[in-house]
């Protein structure tokens, strides 16, 4: 009898089960969700939730924001969105005042939530050269967002280590000191500071597969308990008993 050709099998079959589970891994390695909740910066009065559905490059942004600046220049009071990378992760506090104005300016929130990884405008470019594109954010004192759209290398790598923050953008003038209310934006002097100094900040938390439903996607397969690590070691070890009760009936048989 072939001993070798005997307990290959089990090998064999725990091998096709590891690059069967491969794939999936993969695939769920490239799927998670992060979420925020808004909370007010510079007495705007804004809030809202953030939830951040990845699929691999893309990903899938909802937004709901209430409280917000109402109208500008009688039409709805733009509100640039975005999401930041590449700093501390955090909102800034009334300890970033550093001109002392009694606001927080973009500027100044800089070291805390960092640069522009992904602008969320409602519809063409997505970049950080589209920051100030006013004309393609979302206006009103309440409104809900939704795109899908691409991730660049950088905001991914932020939304994975949870240092990535979403800051909406625009603060009524009456709620701001007089003196900062006066002034012009810092990042475009063509603009008053009102329209671009940040309303609402939040951090991207992220968790694994974070917006899957208990017990997996519904693929249309039946789902076997214990599919991950744990279930291929359990699964390897019923073919290796397998193995040895069919070696142990052929030493039998053999001295029989």
């Amino acid at each position: 009898m072939n001993t070798t050709k005997l307990l290959a099998a089990p090998a064999l079959a725990l091998g096709a089960l590891s690059l069967a589970a491969a794939p999936a891994a993969a695939h769920e390695a490239d799927m998670w969700s992060s979420q925020a909740t808004l909370n007010t910066l510079n007495d705007s009065g804004t809030t809202g939730e953030v939830m951040v559905d990845v699929h691999g490059t893309e990903a899938t942004v909802t937004m709901n924001v209430s409280g917000a600046a109402e109208t500008f220049m009688d039409g709805p009071f733009p509100h640039a969105q975005h999401i930041h990378i590449a700093a501390q992760g955090t909102c800034p506090g009334p300890v970033a005042d550093t001109d002392g104005d009694g606001v927080v300016n973009t500027t100044e929130g800089h070291p805390f939530y960092g640069m522009i990884g992904t602008s969320l405008t409602i519809e063409g470019d997505t970049g950080p050269d589209s920051g100030l594109a006013v004309e393609r954010f979302p206006g009103g004192s309440a409104y809900s967002y939704e795109r899908t759209l691409e991730l660049d290398a950088a905001t991914a790598e932020s939304l994975r280590s949870g240092s990535a923050v979403v800051v909406v953008h625009g603060v009524d003038p009456a709620r701001m000191p007089a003196a900062a209310a006066e002034k012009m934006s810092d990042l475009d002097p063509s603009l008053p500071a009102a329209a671009t100094l940040p309303a609402a900040c939040g951090t991207l938390t992220a968790s694994q597969m974070g917006a899957m439903p208990e017990g997996g996607a519904d693929t249309g397969a039946v789902q076997q308990a214990g599919t991950g690590a744990a279930g291929l070691a359990v699964a390897g070890g019923g073919l290796l008993a397998v193995a040895a009760s069919a070696l142990v009936a052929r030493r039998r048989a053999a001295r029989a």
